[in-house]
């Protein structure tokens, strides 16, 4: 095979992460990019990963795949639910693709901090790949558990990937921060309210950090390219608290802030599906509430976090990725992209 054919299988194309991995790749000479989802679109396979015998009768004649990028998602109300049908979806890809595809190299899988318990509580920062286990259930921990026994003995390699909060503008995703934060800012303006953080008291001063997913496509390719069943953290380099950071969003929004009023997004924003369709009237814009308040509910988990929430990123800088982002100019960058698209007023 030449070495520098590549074909890239991403399942999760219409996902934030996804999205910009399939847009990066396709900048790159000597790709060629298949992207895997659920309800399919332009350039993509739509199939079901939760079924083995959907996932076998699409993906069995793709002979040519070398790289796969897992950042397929379901999402399910508690930590235990979450484990069987994301792990099932994992499992049913790997069992298509690697019987099909003899030159398979390398498969990448898109993590997170849960892996060192994040989603848990306060936690040890700056978390490491080397930090110990927690106690289960964790999907992200069972997914690398089964690659690692499913690549003993096999001529491809791994990578685990473990962004923080990712920052993109892919619409209809249960975890965009940034869109829920467009949103939530639009309806504040109209209704003549200021910006209040929503979040737990706490939340307002603790240290976070983001993910870019542009920034999180180049290193996924790096880490696909050149790495051996490795974990590699991967954010933007700085970090940055919401005290700081939330009256700089209410200036791009012209909007004034208030102290912080802890609330639950999903719960306040359930009745504002009205309000916003005169917004769109109002301003032309192009997308129905219901493709910008899926994140109500990861916004809340997100602002909820009163304790510190990153990670260690220098074992990919020892290891050659040298990438940053600086997090103000990602929400600003991603501002914009809502604005021109017509997302938001």
């Amino acid at each position: 095979m030449n070495e520098e054919r590549k074909v890239a299988l991403v399942a999760g194309a219409n996902g934030v992460i996804g999205k910009n991995l399939i847009a990066h790749l396709e900048t790159q000479p000597g790709w060629r990019v298949i992207g895997l989802s659920r309800r399919g679109g332009p350039g993509q396979i739509a199939v079901d990963l939760l079924d083995a015998d959907d996932a076998r009768e699409k993906l069995g004649d793709l002979d040519d795949v070398t790289h796969v990028f897992y950042a397929a998602y379901v999402d399910k109300p508690t930590w235990a639910e979450l484990v069987p049908p994301n792990l099932a979806m994992l499992t049913n890809l790997v069992d298509a693709i690697e019987p099909a595809a003899p030159g398979l190299r390398h498969i990448s899988l898109m993590q997170g901090y849960k892996v060192y318990g994040a989603h848990l509580g306060p936690f040890k920062t700056p978390a490491r790949e080397t930090d110990a286990g927690h106690m289960p259930p964790e999907f992200n921990v069972d997914q690398q558990d089964f690659l690692e026994r499913r690549q003993e003995g096999k001529p491809w390699t791994w990578s685990a990937i473990r962004p923080s909060v990712v920052g993109g503008t892919a619409l209809g995703n249960p975890m965009n921060l940034a869109l829920a934060i467009a949103v939530y800012a639009s309806i504040s303006k109209e209704l003549g309210l200021p910006l209040r953080f929503p979040g737990k008291p706490g939340a307002y001063d603790s240290l976070l950090e983001m993910t870019d997913a542009g920034l999180l496509a180049k290193a996924t390719t790096w880490a696909a390219t050149g790495s051996m069943n490795e974990a590699y953290n991967i954010a933007n380099g700085d970090l940055f608290r919401w005290s700081e950071l939330w009256p700089r969003i209410a200036r791009y929004f012209d909007l004034e802030v208030a102290p912080p009023l802890p609330m639950s997004l999903n719960v306040v924003m359930a009745d504002k599906e009205e309000l916003w369709t005169s917004i769109a009237a109002k301003y032309g814009l192009e997308v129905p509430y219901s493709a910008v308040s899926s994140s109500w509910g990861f916004a809340d988990f997100v602002f909820s976090w009163d304790y510190d929430m990153f990670a260690d990123g220098s074992k990919a800088r020892r290891a050659g990725f040298h990438e940053y982002a600086e997090t103000s100019a990602m929400f600003f960058r991603l501002f914009d992209e809502f604005r021109k698209a017509k997302v938001i007023p």
